[in-house]
């Protein structure tokens, strides 16, 4: 049996940095990844990069160039990067020389003792030490016919599809559904939305969500609000989808292609994790303390699994944390974590950090909102992205910046502006006077936060 000081279960954000950090301090650390295909972690391989990788390629079409041909190019250069990165990520940990990666599928036998098997080999490593990284994996809804019907796909799969779908339907309004939503339809898809909630993007202030419908509705995407699918079956090389509403009232629709996006949950399929004494919530998640640290005392979870929000970031924030506890003085915990920033990659972006409008009601928060449309900022005219909107909130007695929305193009960057002077404890008259270059996105924060005088 094979004996390491630390045993790193999933190639994440999160994990692989801990066991470059480790390793540099003399601690032989086991990386365990049970996909090839998967080194680096979701991010790299099948979300952030790869997506992202496809919005900007299909901002690019320019003429009266084939869009299928455009789309299965653009497919071609999105695997070109992911593996180049994925390569990247697996040399930077298999090349030193006390970090020993193994591709294979993990199982706890007990608290300090794991069973690897792959397609060659099975082994057993022992540790003093483990950390879980093993992600998320998309929710599959309950719908009738969906494991007979052909041309069904999650957010994963359907980046390997290299022929374009001339109509898509999306099940689900969330973040998943809208990125993908606004990226099909600027490939050329007609895209269409089953939106099983009651009030679309239920989450966001009003004039938000609405000032985002608007531009989606504009860009040819159809939303069915209230409705879910409840059956699929497969129709001339096709797929017919039936969706019915919260009335009872049924609607069918045909399509190339149909994409799950009803969320993630965390993953821990075969783990064996009741052999380690590790408990989950009744979601599923890996259960952890403040310093997230699970039911197990030498055994840590980071990233999706343990429940946290779902960002590459919040795993490298993870890694921050188990690190404070493990090399650093253990000042740094959950606790200490506060105003995450998000960004929802549709046209413009969207992006937030702290509390809206409607948080602040409902925590009965006394606030002060203001708001511009981003077509007053200069910049607009010359990017030709008008649309969209800035909205902030202050507390009107301490000049706090509660939180802010922005709908902007750049806004992804802009956001991060925002959340260093919260964490700062500046007031919102730091970014009303803050001299920022010219012609910017960012100088629209002067007129924003200025709208309290």
């Amino acid at each position: 049996m094979i004996q390491y000081d630390y045993i790193i279960i999933g190639f994440g954000k999160g994990g692989k940095t801990l066991a470059g950090d480790l390793a540099s301090k003399g601690k032989n650390v086991a990386m365990i990844e049970q996909s090839e295909e998967m080194y680096g972690g979701t991010c790299i391989n099948i979300a952030c990069i790869p997506t992202k990788y496809l919005v900007h390629y299909a901002e690019q079409k320019q003429g009266d160039n084939d869009m299928k041909t455009f789309y299965q190019q653009a497919i071609e250069g999105k695997d070109k990067v992911t593996k180049s990165l994925r390569e990247n990520n697996y040399k930077n940990l298999a090349d030193q020389e006390s970090v020993m990666v193994y591709t294979a599928k993990a199982s706890f036998v007990s608290d300090k003792q794991i069973h690897l098997e792959s397609a060659t080999e099975t082994l057993e490593l022992t540790a003093d030490n483990f950390i879980i990284n093993t992600g998320s994996e998309p929710v599959i809804p309950p719908i009738d016919g969906i494991e007979d019907t052909d041309h069904i796909y999650t957010s994963t799969t359907l980046q390997q599809v290299k022929e374009l779908p001339e109509e898509l339907v999306i099940v689900g309004g969330g973040t998943i559904g809208l990125e993908f939503a606004m990226l099909y339809a600027n490939f050329g898809s007609q895209v269409t939305i089953i939106d099983s909630s009651d009030e679309f993007m239920k989450n966001e202030d009003r004039d938000i969500a609405e000032s985002l419908e608007k531009i989606l509705k504009d860009k040819g995407i159809t939303i069915i609000h209230s409705s879910k699918a409840v059956a699929v079956k497969n129709y001339e090389e096709r797929i017919k989808i039936t969706h019915e509403s919260k009335d009872g009232a049924q609607g069918e629709l045909t399509a190339a292609a149909l994409l799950l996006a009803t969320g993630r949950k965390p993953y821990t399929e075969g783990l064996n994790l009741d052999k380690a004494g590790v408990k989950r919530d009744k979601n599923g998640a890996i259960q952890v303390d403040e310093n997230l640290k699970t039911s197990a005392d030498h055994i840590w979870a980071l990233g999706d699994v343990n429940g946290g929000p779902q960002f590459t970031y919040i795993s490298l924030d993870d890694y921050r944390i188990v690190r404070s506890q493990i090399l650093g003085d253990g000042a740094y915990n959950l606790d200490k974590r506060k105003n995450i920033p998000y960004s929802i990659f549709v046209e413009p972006v969207l992006s937030h950090v702290g509390l809206n409008e409607k948080t602040a009601k409902e925590k009965n928060i006394t606030y002060k909102a203001a708001s511009i449309p981003a077509a007053a900022i200069p910049r607009t005219k010359i990017n030709n992205q008008p649309n969209g909107l800035l909205k902030a909130l202050v507390n009107p007695d301490s000049k706090e910046i509660l939180g802010c929305t922005l709908f902007c193009a750049e806004s992804s960057e802009m956001i991060n502006i925002v959340r260093v002077a919260m964490e700062a404890n500046m007031p919102y008259t730091f970014l009303r006077d803050n001299i920022f270059t010219h012609p910017t996105m960012s100088e629209g924060l002067n007129s924003l936060f200025g709208k309290f005088d």
